[in-house]
């Protein structure tokens, strides 16, 4: 896919490229995005450089995932938000997984609630998605709370859904639907709780 720029009222999301590296690279610095990021620890300049150059970039050419970085409009880094998993996209399950962080000095501003929105709007509308999932390692509560202010239904735990560092880790599962926010989806969706007796 071409890379896709959005805006909010605060926020410009955009790829990354070489202007960020070293805000992605202090960014990293964080114990807690170390914690629940799978990011590499130490955290060095290479290593903003393979995801900003590397990683990212390719996965908006090869279609494996739409990362944007989270700036203010004077271009200072928040976070970093996108879209992952993205090969059921392009099947009839039309799903996709968001994924984020945000600065630690950023936080608590509403930035990372401003941007999610943006992007679920663009993934609901521009890519069809008809179904988002949020994973994150059971415990990242600050992760949930951002899930549930965007819209999603938590859906339970699945047992060692995550591997971090090597250990297989409980995952927090939830999902938003475009009904969820009052929007059509192209398929025809039946909720258990709308089964007849008859239809099991």
């Amino acid at each position: 896919m071409e890379p896709t720029t959005l805006t909010t009222e605060r926020l410009l999301l955009r790829p990354l490229d070489e202007r960020d590296v070293e805000q992605v690279r202090a960014a990293c610095q964080d114990p807690e995005i170390v914690r629940w990021i799978p990011v590499p620890d130490p955290y060095r300049l290479k290593d903003a450089q393979d995801f900003v150059f590397g990683v990212s970039r390719a996965g908006w050419r090869e279609d494996t995932m739409y990362n944007f970085g989270v700036f203010t409009k004077s271009g200072v880094l928040v976070g970093s938000m996108g879209l992952v998993r993205l090969a059921q996209l392009r099947t009839p399950e039309r799903q996709a997984e968001l994924g984020f962080w945000a600065v630690k000095e950023h936080r608590g501003k509403g930035y990372t609630v401003e941007a999610g929105r943006a992007v679920i709007g663009w993934a609901f509308s521009e890519l069809k998605a008809e179904r988002l999932e949020w994973v994150a390692e059971a415990g990242n509560v600050a992760s949930r709370a951002v899930a549930l202010r965007l819209g999603f239904v938590m859906e339970g735990t699945q047992r060692a859904r995550i591997v971090q560092r090597g250990t297989r880790r409980d995952a927090w599962v939830a999902t938003l639907l475009p009904v969820d926010l009052g929007r059509q989806m192209e398929t025809p969706y039946l909720p258990a709780s709308g089964r007849s007796a008859a239809g099991g």
